[in-house]
């Protein structure tokens, strides 16, 4: 416990889900928490976190709204010790149904937002001479996915944009990493409450289970904390080995190719 104690940390995407789950494990973890969203539930979270988190509306694509953000922060908190830049949307459509306002707003959101948000904090980071930015990607970032293009491009543009990164950031002892989470019980992947066992059997997930956003949170945690210290441009995988490899379809007690 306490990894986190005195630290100050942002995490977009925060009304529910991973960033939920991240936010409230930062504040137990003894870190101020501001949250993010364009979601007015984040304010019932925040509430029910207590003292420890603050939520503020917010739209990561707009980039007035992160300098805003940043200096209110520092000016009240006079540090940011990490960003865990998680907000995302996912449409999953046939290419050549894509619309190029669906395009251009799933890049604003997955990957600018991102980059704001990096390049909001860096010059305090780089200031305080040291700091933590978690990038959440996903295993769409690791791979390609039919009817997935939009999202795929997102993914894999933050992950490079978190190596550029982490290079640039190094030498001021500011570390970026990146998180790719896979079937995660979240309300993208998982909207209608279907049954998580029907989903695993769907993907053929080699654990045969979806995973919970606490396990995405942790590790995010743990790339934040101190534990990570010489951690820095790397990408976990929080995906039960999703992504290891191919996973043979079972039948009874059988298995074949």
């Amino acid at each position: 416990m306490n990894r986190l104690q005195g630290k100050v940390a942002i995490i977009t995407g925060a009304a529910r889900g991973q960033g939920e789950a991240t936010a409230r494990l930062f504040a137990q973890e003894g870190a101020t928490v501001i949250m993010t969203d364009v979601l007015a539930e984040g304010e019932d979270v925040a509430a029910n976190i207590g003292s420890a988190a603050r939520f503020v509306t917010m739209d990561v694509r707009d980039e007035d709204a992160w300098t805003r953000l940043v200096a209110q922060v520092e000016a009240e908190h006079g540090r940011i010790d990490a960003l865990v830049n998680n907000a995302a949307v996912v449409e999953a459509a046939p290419m050549e149904e894509l619309t190029l306002a669906s395009f251009e707003r799933m890049l604003g959101i997955n990957l600018i937002g991102t980059w704001l948000g990096t390049r909001a904090v860096a010059p305090i980071m780089r200031r305080q001479g040291r700091g933590a930015i978690v990038n959440v990607s996903s295993t769409s970032g690791l791979r390609g996915n039919a009817n997935m293009t939009t999202y795929d491009a997102s993914k894999w543009g933050v992950r490079g944009m978190s190596k550029a990164m982490a290079m640039e950031l190094a030498p001021h002892n500011v570390r970026v990493n990146t998180v790719h989470p896979g079937a995660i019980d979240t309300p993208m992947l998982n909207p209608s409450q279907r049954e998580t066992s029907e989903i695993a059997a769907e993907l053929g997930l080699p654990m045969a289970r979806v995973g919970q956003p606490l396990e995405v949170a942790n590790a995010s945690l743990f790339l934040v904390s101190d534990d990570a210290s010489y951690v820095s441009g790397a990408e976990l995988a929080v995906d039960g080995a999703w992504t290891a490899g191919f996973f043979p379809v079972r039948v009874g007690d059988q298995s074949f190719d």
